[in-house]
C-alpha cells in the first residue's frame, strides 16, 4: 500500500466530550476525522453518570469549533451560568454535535489495536512515513482503518480503580464483584434504591464522588430505617477533607463536602480513617468484611461502593512508543503540571500539542486520558488540547503553540454535585481549590491522631 497519509483521516478514539470537539477542529480545518466509539451511541461514558451534576457551568463546557458546526442547525446554547446533570450535557450538546459530524462518527467499534502500518514498536525503518493502523471490532467483526494521526480521546470511564490500597484488587474483591460498585449509584432509581435501602454499605474513597455517595445514602437513610454507610479513607479526616465547607469559594462544592459532613455528624455515616483495604471476605452470612493491612476488620457491610478514582487503559498502545510517567500515566512533559501532591485544577495552566507529545510522532491522548491517574480536569482543559492538537496536525504550529484559552476562576474539575439544592447557590467569585485545611470534629470517635492528620496539598477534585 502507498505509504502517503495526507489524503488519510484522522482517527479519534472515543465519542465524548473531547473527541466530539476534536473531530469539530478537524472539520473547520478541512481534516477528515473518524471518530470510533465503543458505545453504543455519543458520549457513552457520560450518558452511565447522567443523574450527576458537574461542578462546571454551561459556559465552560462547550466549545468553540463544536459551537461553530451546530450553529447552522438553529442549536441554541444552555444558559451558560447554570450547572448541567451528565445527562443534559450528553442530550443537549454532545448528541446534537455528534449528529452534525453525521458519519464521522461510528458507534459501537471497540479500538482493539493502534499502530504504524508493517512496524511493530521494534523497528526503526521508515517509521515516521508509515500511516497508523487501527483494528477495532463491530457487531459485525473485526475491521481495520489507516490513519495520519491518531488522537485518544478514549478517556478513563471504562478503567476505575479498585479498592486494594495497592493499586490491585483487594484479596476477595473479583469475587464479591456481585456485591461491589464502581460508580456513584442512582439512587433516584428505585430499583438502584432498593439495592442500597435499609443496607449497611461500605464507601471508599475521599473525593466528590464519594461525598456524592454518602450524601445521597443519608437522604435515603432519612426515609428507610436501617440504612447506614461506613465512609473508608485512607487518610485522616481534616477540614480540606470536605472541600473548604462555607469557607470554600465555590459555593456548589461547599455544600457537597458540607453534606457529606453532616451524614456523619448526623449519624448516618461512620468515618473510619487511616484503613488500607487488603481483604474483602464473605462472613458466612452472605455480609461482607472488610479487612485492613494493618489488621484492622470491620463491622460486616452488604454493599460496597470503590470510588477510588479511575486510570487509563493503554492495552490497545502497546504497539505505540509513549512516552508516560511512571507514576501517572501521563506524557512526560505534562506530568509534572498536573501532578496532585503539587497541583490542583486552579493551579494547571493551559498546555497543548507540546506538553501531549511523544517519541511516536503524530499520536496524541487527550481529555481525561491525558492526564493518566491524576485526579482534576477541566473540560475547558481538553477543548484547548484538542485545538492546540489538531492546529499541529494540520502543520499550523503558530496557532498549535499559541495559548487561546483563560481558565476562569470558578472553573473546577468536574465530577460530581448535589446541585439540586437550591440552597448550594451560584457565584461568580471564587477559585478551584480549598482554604487551608481546618481541623473538624467528627462524631464517630475517631483516634485524635487521626482526626488531626491533614492530607497533602493538592487535588481538588479527585477521589
Amino acid at each position: 500500500m502507498t505509504t502517503t497519509t495526507a489524503d488519510l483521516p484522522v482517527v479519534v478514539i472515543g465519542a465524548g466530550p473531547a473527541g466530539l470537539a476534536a473531530a469539530a477542529h478537524l472539520v473547520e480545518r478541512g481534516i477528515e476525522p473518524l471518530v470510533l466509539e465503543a458505545g453504543p451511541a455519543a458520549a457513552s461514558a457520560v450518558r452511565e453518570w447522567s443523574h450527576v451534576r458537574l461542578f462546571s457551568t454551561w459556559g465552560e463546557l462547550t466549545d468553540p469549533a463544536a459551537e461553530k458546526l451546530l450553529a447552522p442547525t438553529g442549536w441554541t446554547k444552555p444558559d451558560p451560568a447554570t450547572y448541567p446533570s451528565g445527562g443534559d450535557w450528553a442530550e443537549l450538546y454532545l448528541q446534537p454535535l455528534a449528529d452534525v459530524l453525521g458519519d464521522h462518527v461510528r458507534v459501537g467499534a471497540t479500538v482493539t489495536g493502534v499502530s504504524r502500518t508493517g512496524r511493530d514498536r521494534i523497528v526503526d525503518a521508515d517509521r515516521e512515513t508509515q500511516p497508523f493502523v487501527i483494528h477495532f471490532t463491530t457487531a459485525d467483526g473485526e475491521e481495520r482503518v489507516f490513519a495520519r494521526a491518531v488522537i485518544d480521546a478514549s478517556g478513563t470511564w471504562t478503567t476505575p480503580s479498585p479498592a486494594g490500597a495497592s493499586g490491585l484488587a483487594a484479596l476477595g474483591e473479583k469475587a464479591t464483584a456481585d456485591r461491589i460498585s464502581y460508580r456513584v449509584p442512582d439512587l433516584k432509581d428505585p430499583a438502584v434504591r432498593a439495592r442500597y435501602a435499609g443496607k449497611r454499605t461500605a464507601v471508599i474513597g475521599s473525593g466528590a464522588s464519594a461525598f456524592t455517595a454518602l450524601a445521597t445514602l443519608a437522604d435515603v437513610a432519612k426515609d428507610e430505617p436501617g440504612t447506614h454507610a461506613v465512609w473508608i479513607l485512607r487518610r485522616g479526616l481534616s477540614g480540606s477533607t470536605f472541600g473548604g465547607g462555607e469557607a470554600d469559594q465555590l459555593p456548589a462544592r461547599g455544600a457537597l463536602g458540607l453534606a457529606a459532613k453532616a451524614a456523619v455528624d448526623n449519624g448516618y455515616a461512620d468515618a473510619v480513617t487511616g484503613f488500607r483495604t487488603e481483604a474483602i471476605e464473605h462472613d458466612g452470612e452472605g455480609r461482607l468484611v472488610l479487612a485492613g493491612e494493618d489488621g484492622r476488620r470491620l463491622d460486616p457491610v452488604d454493599e460496597v461502593i470503590v470510588l477510588t478514582g479511575f486510570r487509563p487503559d493503554l492495552s490497545f498502545l502497546s504497539e505505540l512508543r509513549l512516552g508516560l510517567d511512571e507514576r501517572l500515566q501521563a506524557p512526560t512533559e505534562l506530568a509534572p503540571l498536573i501532578d496532585p501532591n503539587q497541583h490542583s485544577c486552579g493551579t494547571v495552566y493551559p498546555h497543548g500539542h507540546r506538553e501531549l507529545s511523544h517519541p511516536e510522532q503524530g499520536v496524541y491522548l487527550v481529555g481525561m486520558k491525558s492526564y493518566g491517574r491524576a485526579p482534576t480536569f477541566l473540560a475547558m482543559t481538553g477543548y484547548e488540547q484538542v485545538r492546540s492538537v489538531t492546529a499541529a496536525i494540520a502543520g499550523d504550529l503558530a496557532s498549535a503553540d499559541r495559548v487561546e484559552l483563560t481558565l476562569p476562576e470558578t472553573g473546577v474539575c468536574g465530577g460530581a454535585g448535589l446541585f439540586d439544592d437550591p440552597a448550594a447557590g451560584q457565584t461568580d467569585a471564587g477559585g478551584c481549590c480549598a482554604p487551608a485545611p481546618a481541623l473538624v470534629q467528627i462524631g464517630v470517635g475517631a483516634p485524635a491522631a487521626a482526626v488531626a492528620e491533614e492530607a497533602p496539598a493538592g487535588g481538588c477534585c479527585g477521589s
